[in-house]
Parts: C-alpha cells; structure tokens; sequence
C-alpha cells in the first residue's frame, strides 16, 4: 500500500505520520515537542481539523532513535526527505511550535519544497525562561523521570489567572501521573530534541526564507514574546504577522482557523 494512502505509519527515512482527510492538497504539520512519537491509528487531529475538507493533512512526527547532537537543521533534512521521496513537488508547511523551529530551517534550506509556509506559535528562537524550563524536561527525561518532566510542561502552560488556570491545575495533578504510566520508548529523543532547539538562533536566516509566510501566535504565549514574534515576521521578506492578544500557547479556535484558511487559499503561488 503507497504511503499516502495509510492513515497511519512510517515513511521511507523512518518518519513516522498520521494522516487525515482527502483533500487535494497535501500539507505537512511539524508537531510541537512531544513526548510520544508513536504514530497511531485515529489519533485526533488537535486544533487542525478545518483543515480535513480541503487538505489531506500529514502530521509528522519527531524519528525515533535520535542519536546525541542531532541538530533541527537535520530533522529539517529529514522532512525535505519525506517531500522529495512522497510528493516530488513544493507542499505547504505548517509548524507548530518546535514543530516551527525545524519549518524555519526548512524552508531556508530546502526553499523549492515549500509552498507556503505557517509559523504556528514559534519564533526565532525561545524565550530565555522557556529554553531553561524544556532543558529541564530534557535532563527529567534522561533519568526517566516522566512525571517530574509532564508536571514541568503542564505548569508552565499553566495561566498565572482565570478559569483556564483551574482546569490547569486539575491537569497538573492528574496528566503527570496518568502520562507516565506509558514511558515513551525512546527515552533520550526528547532531550536531544529540547538540547537542540536550545541552539535554535535563527534571526540572522529569516531572510533566506522565500515561501509566503503566515506567522499566527499568541500575544500571551509563555514559550515567546511578541516582540519575537514581530522579529520573526520582519526577518521573513514575504510574510505576514497575525498575533491574537488574549491567546496563550499554541493559539487556536475559530479565528485561528479561517485566518490559517483565508491564507492557504488567498493568491495562487506559482
């Protein structure tokens, strides 16, 4: 069975996937950080289901089995790998968070491969507070300390105020636990991938980008500023900044997805 026809499974570099929807158009989604990269059948497609009328939509997902040092300009090769070898033509590319860390390097170096380009709530590089708080997953991850490491992801997403926070809280005392209970198998993947994007400084490449670039976030996001933001959508010569001022990490919802649509299908990119 051809690849792009699987709900679910691993491209021909070892890439792993999930696959929804049977639009015309493929676009790619680089997930965030995350601490499984299992690719699983009917998995639900999180903030990116408006996408399933017009798109077939791939989520990719972190290799397994990283070795130390591996840099995202090499998990940006990776990917340009999946589009050469499964599309053999320029696809769009969405990036959500670490996710849009790797799509930077991506569409920098592998410029005829990307049609157009989403920034997802990611920037240039991390806050200083956010890169010393996913260096500390890292190193939980590393002893195999799973609950330690959930609970510091969840807090930190956690809002300081407001209803949001409550439901926060609940997640911090029951997530960590749950989530642990089914250890990744990969155990390092996750450092290397926090190790790497810690050396993720890319304002002085934004400008090599030449897809049309949308870059959508949050303006509350705890993981980047605005000013980054800002920073990230000037450096990029054909970009467009959309920054939403209530929304924190990853930004989301209806607003989110008919700027994301308008966007895809606004002027046609020869």
């Amino acid at each position: 069975m051809n690849q792009k026809s699987k709900s679910h499974g691993f491209f021909h570099n070892g890439i792993p996937f999930n696959r929804y929807g049977s639009g015309a158009r493929p676009i790619l989604i680089l997930q965030g950080l995350s601490f499984d990269n299992t690719p699983r059948a009917n998995t639900p497609l999180m903030f990116y289901g408006f996408l399933k009328k017009d798109f077939t939509v791939y989520v990719l997902l972190r290799k397994p089995g990283l070795p130390e040092g591996y840099s995202l300009k090499d998990m940006a090769n990776d990917y340009a790998a999946v589009i050469k070898q499964e599309f053999g033509a320029p696809v769009d590319v969405l990036g959500v968070s670490t996710g849009g860390s790797i799509a930077l390097h991506l569409a920098a170096d592998h410029p005829a491969l990307v049609r157009r380009l989403i920034i997802h709530s990611s920037a240039h590089q991390l806050t200083e507070e956010a890169d010393r708080m996913q260096l500390k997953i890292g190193a939980f991850a590393r002893q195999g300390k799973w609950k330690q490491a959930y609970t510091e992801l969840v807090s930190f997403m956690n809002p300081p105020h407001g209803p949001l926070r409550i439901i926060g809280s609940v997640l911090i005392r029951l997530v960590p636990s749950l989530m642990a209970k089914n250890p990744p198998k990969y155990s390092t993947d996750v450092a290397v991938e926090v190790e790497a994007e810690s050396q993720h400084h890319f304002k002085n490449r934004l400008a090599e980008i030449t897809a049309p670039t949308l870059v959508i976030a949050g303006a509350l996001d705890p993981f980047y500023t605005p000013a980054l933001y800002r920073e990230t959508a000037q450096g990029i010569p054909n970009s467009k900044l959309i920054l939403y001022p209530k929304m924190r990490h990853p930004a989301f919802g209806r607003q989110f997805a008919s700027d994301v649509l308008f966007f895809l299908n606004s002027e046609q990119v020869e």
